[in-house]
């Protein structure tokens, strides 16, 4: 009872990690001060939490618990989290903050998730069904976030073909502006990418945990990574290069066009994602 109420307890913290992973990307690509406030206070309680199940642990064992791998990952997530924490208060670096949290939550979902941390084969087997399903639903919100900017670009193209042609009528008016709609896409994809490089994440570990072979070029596992990387570039040039309008609303939309391809044709394709075919 009580290692699956701790357990309950380490899936909360990484729960409450994802949404601080999420607002500090907001905040990295749009200088949001209130969302890395938020982001902060989250992972402040993260490393609360993280921080109790570590005295907990060495009150547990009598030792300081850095022995065996999972403790040292355990210890090295911890110490990732406090460095952050202390940069994002001390020394405002946005870049170095994002990816250092995105590290950390990397290694602390396999500590968490790892059957060899359990010692219940019942709540280990247990855990790696919920992290499959962690997976699932993280890849599946991020599609949903994906489709929504891709309707939003579809109408920013339309709103754009309507005015260039001057063909003003009710239609025009029932759509948002163009400012709206391509700010509208651009918010999905800030809330979309995030969620899938998570979702990707976990679904790795699951992998390497639950199939005996896991192969890199697997055709899903390699299309999943480039979609990654299509809408990466999105924001490459929507940001970096200040890419605006037309150019990048047709470029989100290619994206989502491969995802849908990834999906679709992809998932039929793979050797393991069989509940997608």
């Amino acid at each position: 009872m009580l290692e699956m109420t701790m357990t309950r307890l380490y899936e909360l913290s990484i729960l409450l990690y994802v949404l601080s992973i999420l607002l500090y990307f907001i905040d990295f690509l749009q200088r949001n001060r209130k969302a890395n406030q938020v982001a902060f206070w989250l992972l402040s309680i993260v490393w609360m939490l993280q921080t109790f199940f570590f005295l907990f642990r060495i009150m547990q064992t009598g030792r300081f618990p850095i022995l065996t791998m999972s403790e040292g990952l355990y210890f090295y997530a911890w110490l990732l989290i406090t460095l952050s924490l202390a940069i994002n208060r001390l020394m405002r670096v946005d870049f170095i903050v994002f990816f250092t949290n995105v590290l950390a939550f990397l290694i602390l979902a396999i500590h968490t998730f790892a059957p060899s941390h359990h010692q219940s084969p019942a709540v280990a087997e247990k855990l790696i069904s919920e992290l499959l399903m962690i997976h699932i639903t993280m890849a599946l919100l991020a599609y949903a976030a994906f489709s929504l900017s891709f309707i939003f670009s579809v109408l920013y193209m339309l709103q754009y073909s309507t005015l260039k042609r001057k063909k003003w009528g009710e239609r025009l008016w029932r759509m948002a502006d163009l400012t709206k709609l391509d700010f509208m896409s651009y918010v999905l994809n800030l809330i979309g990418l995030p969620m899938l490089l998570l979702g990707l994440i976990l679904g790795v570990i699951w992998a390497y945990i639950k199939l005996d072979h896991f192969h890199w070029y697997d055709v899903k596992v390699l299309g999943s990574f480039f979609v990654l990387a299509v809408y990466s570039a999105y924001f490459y040039k929507r940001v970096v290069r200040q890419v605006q309008g037309k150019s990048i609303a047709l470029w989100n939309i290619g994206s989502f066009l491969f995802l849908l391809v990834n999906f679709l044709l992809f998932g039929s394709l793979s050797t393991f994602h069989f509940w997608y075919s």
